[in-house]
Parts: C-alpha cells; structure tokens; sequence
C-alpha cells in the first residue's frame, strides 16, 4: 500500500523584517506535543521559538522552547504530521515580532542574542 500526500504551495509567511539579512541553520523539527488542526495536519508554525539542543548536537530535533534554552526562531511553517521534519532555524537577524504566533517571552529574547525583535 502507497501512500500519497498531495501538497499545495503558495507564498510562505514572511516573518522577517529585513529578508535580506538573516542566518538560519538546517534543523530537523520534533513533532512532538504537536496537535492536528481541523485538517488533520500537524503544523509547526513559522516564528516558532526552538530550543533543545541543535547547536550543539545537530543530531538532536528542534522543539518549542519559549524560554531561556531558545536557540532560534522557526523560518517557515513545518508540517510534521508524519513525523519529524526538515526545518530552518533562523539564529541570526531582524524579526517582525507582529508576525509572531506567540510572542516572546522575555527570557527567549535574552538567550536569542543575535535575533532583534522589531514592531
């Protein structure tokens, strides 16, 4: 038995502020707590606070981390509804904070030392 996915694409979710000056690293998402919508899709939003331990390991999956163990910011929506995914985590650059999912707590905000969050 095959299984099939069929995927639609269209502009992803900017949330950048300076699209043109930013650093992101490859990372696998963890799908981990991750809840399906209506769809039955499981989707990790863009600007998603990531924490867990990819910079230093990159064996290790990127999860939710609105805290002070944030490494980076999500770059686009993730669908891990089989699993862990392919991601980019931003660790570097200018983010429109208005674009957010959730805002950051003021602990991620300290430990993303190279991300400003800018209205």
């Amino acid at each position: 038995m095959s299984k099939f996915v069929q995927t639609q694409y269209g502009t992803p979710k900017q949330i950048l502020k300076f699209p043109d000056h930013y650093v992101a690293l490859a990372v696998t998402v963890d799908d981990t707590g991750v809840v399906a919508g209506t769809d039955g899709r499981k989707i990790v939003p863009a600007g998603t606070i990531l924490g867990g331990g990819f910079l230093a390991d990159e064996t290790k999956k990127a999860v939710a981390a609105n805290d002070a163990t944030a490494q980076g910011v999500l770059f686009n929506d993730t669908d891990v509804t089989y699993g862990p995914a392919p991601g980019a985590a931003i660790i570097h650059g200018f983010i429109d904070i208005d674009k957010l999912p959730t805002a950051p707590a003021a602990a991620a905000v300290t430990a993303l030392k190279q991300i400003t969050f800018i209205k």
